[in-house]
C-alpha cells in the first residue's frame, strides 16, 4: 500500500495480494514503456531504409527517426550492427554527418546502449560546473543493480576528458567511448562532491539496496523509525544515508508511512528542518523516488518544460532511458497532477526538429 493512499496498515488480504507476483510485474500484463519490441522488425528493411535517407540530396529526417524511435534499444543495436556489416560504415557517424543539433544529440542517445547513454549522462553531470547531485541522484537511484553495474562498468572505461560539459553544449558526445583513460565513478564522486551527498551517491553507486524478498519486517519497519526519530541531532547523518540506500523501496515505503503516524508529519518535512543545500535536495529527491517513481519523473518533466527554452537534456534523457520501461505511469502521473497530457505539454513547449522524436517517444495522448 502507498504512503500516499492512506494512513491504515493494509490489511492482511490487501498485503497479500500486494505480494502476488501479477500485482507489481508490469511483464505479467506487458511493458508500461512506449516503446515495445516491432513485431514486423526487418533489420535489412530498416539499413535500406536508413541508407535511402541519407543517401540523397536531401536528408529524410522524417524516415530517420521513423526507424529508430519505433525500435527497441536492442533492434536498434542489430541495425548498427547489420549497418557496419554491409557498408562497412559506422552508422552512427553516417548519421553525425547528415543531422546536426538536437536532433543529431537524439539520434546519439537512441543507437547508445542504455549503460553507455547512462555512463556519459552522470560523467557529464559529475564534470559539469553546476551542482552534480540531481543527475547523478536520478540515475544511481532508478536503475536496476544490474544495468547499474553495466553503466559503472562502462563509465571506468569511458574517456574522462577533464574538461567541464555543460548539457548539449558543443559537440555532442561520441557513441565511442574509448578506454585510454580510464577512472571509477566514485573516484568522480569524491572529487566532485562532499559531506553527505558524497555519502548518499558512494552507497547509491555501490546498488547493495536489499533485494524485496515479499514479506515485510515489521519489526525492522520500526526499528528503523525510530531511528529515524533519533537521527535528527547532529553527527547521525550516517543512519539516514543507510536507511535511504540499503532498504528495499517496499520496506521504506511503510517506513514512511509509520513515520508519519508517530510523529504527526511527513518524514520530509524532518529532512527539510534537518538538512540544507545539496544533502536536503538529494534527500528529497530520493524520498520522492521512494514513494513514487514515475511521479517523480514527471516531476522533472514538468520543471524542464517551465522554462522559457525547455531543458531539452532532461527531456530527451527522461523520455529515451524510461521509453521501454514507464513512460506510460509517468504520463498518468503528469496527467493526474498538472491537468494536461505529457504528450500536449511537448507538443506547446517543444520547438525545432527534435519535437517530433519527442512526440514519438511520448507516443501518444492521454484523455
Amino acid at each position: 500500500m502507498s504512503v500516499t493512499s492512506g494512513k491504515t496498515r493494509p490489511s492482511l488480504t490487501q498485503e497479500i495480494l500486494s505480494h502476488l507476483g501479477l500485482a507489481n510485474k508490469t511483464a505479467a500484463w506487458g511493458t508500461l514503456g512506449t516503446l515495445r519490441t516491432f513485431l514486423s522488425f526487418s533489420v535489412d528493411k530498416d539499413v535500406q531504409r536508413l541508407l535511402r535517407a541519407i543517401a540523397g540530396q536531401g536528408v529524410d529526417c522524417s524516415a530517420i527517426m521513423g526507424v529508430l524511435t519505433n525500435r527497441t534499444r536492442e533492434q536498434r543495436q542489430l541495425i548498427c550492427r547489420a549497418f557496419q556489416e554491409r557498408t562497412q560504415q559506422d552508422l552512427l557517424k553516417s548519421l553525425q554527418a547528415a543531422l546536426s543539433g538536437n536532433l543529431e544529440r537524439i539520434v546519439i542517445a537512441l543507437l547508445q546502449s542504455a549503460a553507455q547513454f547512462d555512463a556519459q549522462e552522470l560523467r557529464t553531470a559529475l564534470k559539469n560546473s553546476g551542482p552534480a547531485e540531481d543527475v547523478a541522484l536520478e540515475i544511481l537511484a532508478t536503475r536496476s543493480a544490474s544495468h547499474l553495474q553495466e553503466c559503472l562498468m562502462v563509465y571506468k572505461q569511458s574517456k574522462s576528458g577533464r574538461r567541464r560539459e555543460r548539457g548539449w553544449q558543443g559537440s555532442p558526445p561520441s557513441l565511442a567511448l574509448p578506454t585510454d583513460f580510464q577512472v571509477e565513478a566514485e573516484e568522480d564522486i569524491k572529487s566532485e562532491t562532499s559531506d553527505i551527498l558524497q555519502e548518499l551517491l558512494l552507497a547509491l553507486a555501490k546498488g547493495v539496496r536489499d533485494r524485496y524478498s515479499g514479506i515485510i519486517d515489521y519489526n525492522l519497519v520500526e526499528q528503523d523509525v525510530q531511528a529515524l526519530k533519533q537521527a535528527e541531532a547532529p553527527s547521525t547523518e550516517g543512519t539516514w544515508v543507510l536507511i535511504f540506500t540499503q532498504r528495499n523501496l517496499e520496506h521504506l515505503i511503510r517506513v514512511f508511512d509509520q513515520y508519519q503516524r508517530c510523529t504527526g508529519h511527513e518524514l520530509e518535512k524532518t529532512v527539510q528542518n534537518r538538512f540544507h543545500g545539496d544533502a536536503q535536495a538529494a534527500l528529497l529527491s530520493l524520498a520522492s523516488v521512494i514513494k513514487n517513481t514515475p511521479l517523480y519523473f514527471a516531476d522533472k518533466l514538468h520543471q524542464a518544460l517551465q522554462d522559457i527554452k525547455p531543458n531539452y537534456q532532461v527531456l530527451m534523457r527522461i523520455l529515451i532511458s524510461r521509453s521501454e520501461t514507464d513512460l506510460l505511469s509517468i504520463r498518468a502521473e503528469f496527467k493526474k497532477k498538472f491537468g494536461k497530457s505529457l504528450y500536449s505539454s511537448l507538443q506547446d513547449a517543444v520547438k525545432g526538429d527534435c519535437r517530433s522524436a519527442l512526440l514519438a517517444l511520448c507516443r501518444g495522448e492521454d484523455i
